[in-house]
């Protein structure tokens, strides 16, 4: 098995933090040339400095809100001409609101659809599109959720957009095949960050993690070869598929 990215082009998008801050580094760290996108400029720019003060391929930074169609192809344009083509995108941008859905409003909805979704289908297309023109193979990456699958109090925006996620990255991968480009997803379960520390410290957080048939949050560098996976040769009669890494907790019993 082959799990080799060194070389490949890789865009990723939402990469000023989180998961696209940790997808760049180990793209990097395995010899990856990097487009990072994303709204803030000023995290893009210390990221490719970080990048940039170990060995590895290119970093080319792109500011780029997902909302914004003209923003998404002209980010793209810059990362295919600058990395000489797009090889792996990840379609990592994303969003929530936390709130009963009683609660939520329209503008909410919109603003989670409008980003999990409808940019995710924008980055998607227009990638499609250079890889097309080019006559190349590629690989597109969704980032999904379990939530996507089964659902959680409070997020119900998000869980739609998710499921929303899942169902056209098939959609795609059917539509694609035939130019050699696989579209592909990946559901993360409930990871540590330290965004969620405070939370799963409480009473609430640890009665979750009892729900995790392995009974802990999982770890960051736990999703490194599933998307490494993915991304590389290894995966090639892969497309249409949805890899989960949560520690069984889509198994987990009623």
């Amino acid at each position: 098995m082959n799990l080799n990215v060194a070389g490949k082009r890789v865009v990723i998008t939402g990469a000023s933090s989180g998961l696209g801050e940790h997808f760049a580094h180990i793209f990097y760290a395995a010899g990856a040339d990097v487009a990072l996108l994303a709204r803030r400029k000023d995290k893009l720019v210390s990221l490719a400095r970080s990048l940039e003060n170990r060995s590895g391929g290119k970093v080319v930074i792109a500011e780029c809100d997902v909302l914004d169609e003209d923003a998404i192809e002209t980010a793209l344009g810059k990362a295919h001409n600058e990395l000489g083509g797009i090889d792996v995108l990840i379609n990592n941008a994303g969003v929530t609101r936390q709130s009963p859905a009683l609660n939520q409003t329209a503008e909410d909805f919109d603003a989670v659809l409008d980003t999990n979704l409808r940019g995710a289908w924008l980055a998607a297309v227009a990638t499609a599109k250079l890889m097309v023109a080019d006559g190349r193979n590629g690989c597109i990456i969704n980032i999904a959720s379990i939530l996507g699958t089964r659902v959680a109090n409070n997020v119900a925006p998000y869980s739609v957009s998710k499921a929303a996620v899942l169902q056209m990255t098939k959609a795609l991968a059917l539509e694609w095949a035939r130019y050699g480009i696989r579209v592909n997803s990946l559901s993360p379960g409930y990871l540590s960050t330290e965004l969620n520390s405070v939370f799963f410290q409480s009473d609430a957080g640890k009665a979750l993690i009892k729900r995790v048939p392995q009974r802990r949050l999982g770890q960051l560098a736990e999703l490194d070869g599933p998307i490494m996976l993915l991304a590389s040769d290894a995966s090639s009669f892969m497309t249409g598929s949805d890899i989960v890494v949560d520690g069984g907790h889509l198994t987990s019993s009623l």
